[in-house]
């Protein structure tokens, strides 16, 4: 029996065509590299190929696909040597995002990131099974994006953590842990919600210049 097509929940149908398929390239459940069929993603999705053709131009912003004439589109290839130039930007975003948070998140949002806080604290030991491990690092990214209220700032953090969890998942079974990685979050999340913006600023620089050191001893 064929697999239901992915629930679509928000937007235009370009748009929502273009979150499901960015979290599939960003997962690498599209391979990198790999053919992108508009008519098959057409037909998955449940939707025609119009949405689909708009969604890919935003992807291809993202460098999340490349198309070629007469030859099509395709996912883009993960390229290790990038770490450097993205984790170099993040270090000096990622620290103002949070900062921004801090100060600028609406009650509602400082509610959701509290609550993740705590589900994250309650976390059991490292699950063999470590994609939802990988979701919750992407949900807590882009919850304080969010929160930061600054929506250039937040669209460019998006595309950045993209790129880079792409290379996470390029190297994740070498990893030695990643429920340590994603505990980082906590004393993060917990400085936001209590308008501590120095700290908060202070922890996600360390966040983010662990990841690249974590990455590049197993490379």
């Amino acid at each position: 029996m064929a697999a239901p097509a992915p629930t679509l929940a928000y937007g235009s149908l370009a748009e929502q065509a273009y979150h499901v398929l960015r979290d599939r390239l960003v997962m690498l459940d599209i391979p990198p590299g790999a053919p992108i069929n508009e008519g098959r993603l057409a037909s998955d999705l449940g939707i025609g190929r119009t949405p689909i053709r708009e969604s890919l131009k935003k992807l291809e912003l993202d460098h999340l696909v490349v198309s070629f004439p007469r030859r099509g589109t395709f996912a883009t290839q993960v390229d290790i040597t990038d770490l450097a130039a993205i984790s170099e930007m993040r270090q000096v975003l990622e620290p103002l995002a949070a900062r921004r948070a801090a100060l600028m998140a609406r009650p509602q949002v400082r509610s959701e990131l509290s609550a993740k806080a705590e589900q994250i604290a309650s976390m059991g030991e490292e699950p063999e099974d470590k994609r939802p491990l990988m979701e919750y690092d992407i949900d807590v990214h882009r919850l304080i994006y969010r929160a930061a209220e600054n929506p250039h700032l937040e669209e460019t953090l998006v595309r950045l953590d993209n790129l880079a969890t792409r290379i996470w998942c390029l190297v994740l079974d070498r990893l030695p842990s990643v429920s340590q990685h994603i505990r980082e979050h906590v004393a993060l999340l917990k400085a936001i919600v209590d308008r501590d913006a120095d700290r908060a600023a202070e922890l996600a620089e360390i966040h983010v210049t662990h990841f690249e050191t974590t990455i590049r001893a197993v490379l």
